[in-house]
């Protein structure tokens, strides 16, 4: 049984979702703040957690950036609706996916499932520990860890399936509508950022290719390719 751990402080809102969570299988378990969210967010003993962006004694941001420093546990993130800003803060700070609100808790269980088949993917890749290397990238998919020019980069899970798929098509264009399945594991919606915000984040982490060009390049209009082909399984 998959653990969630929700973050917010509107009581009625927990309440009302712990239930429709637990009646699809989920175990739950809630706080009510920035200190014990936290607190609880970093026992490791849960597999995706939902964060509020407002919340008593800090915000949502300040508590994933805390998070983010000790913990790859995904996180979704509960923004008010039309706030595009803290959608993106969200997504640029660490957040796997994100909720508006007011939102249909149908919509919630469906983005939790599809984060959970993301990271759990993992468990599914059999004995060994299959590398994916392209230049001096190299990505290990049983552990789901990357190494960038000898140094260990700290990637989300929708980071690591974003890169995970452009290097295994390195040089080949990937649509922003294949990112968005490969990260989020949902269609991409209008006016949607979270693939270009993700790709960002990407970039910032990797830098440049030792001759200083960008690894990770636009194609407008239609998604981004890595700019190296040669593949090493």
């Amino acid at each position: 049984m998959s653990r969630v751990l929700i973050i917010d402080d509107d009581q009625g809102l927990v309440s009302l979702l712990q239930r429709f969570l637990q009646n699809e299988g989920f175990h739950v378990h809630s706080v009510f703040d920035h200190r014990s969210g936290l607190e609880a967010a970093l026992t490791g003993e849960y597999d995706v957690v939902i964060l509020d962006v407002m919340l008593p004694g800090g915000s949502g941001f300040e508590l994933l950036k805390s998070l983010r420093a000790h913990s790859r546990v995904p996180v979704i993130l509960l923004t008010a609706r039309g706030e595009s800003v803290d959608r993106i803060l969200g997504l640029e700070i660490g957040a796997d996916d994100y909720v508006p609100k007011p939102f249909d808790p149908r919509e919630l269980v469906a983005r939790i499932r599809a984060v959970l088949r993301r990271s759990q993917e993992i468990h599914n890749d059999g004995p060994g520990d299959e590398s994916l290397s392209v230049g001096d990238i190299s990505l290990s998919l049983l552990s789901r860890t990357a190494v960038c020019n000898g140094v260990p980069v700290e990637l989300t899970g929708a980071e690591f399936n974003m890169l995970e798929l452009l290097l295994r098509r390195a040089g080949m264009v990937v649509t922003r509508e294949e990112l968005a399945q490969a990260a989020l594991g949902r269609p991409l919606s209008a006016f949607d950022r979270s693939v270009d915000v993700h790709v960002s984040r990407l970039r910032k982490k990797l830098g440049c290719v030792p001759e200083g060009e960008e690894r990770i390049r636009p194609v407008r209009g239609i998604g981004y390719f890595y700019a190296l082909a040669k593949v090493t399984l």
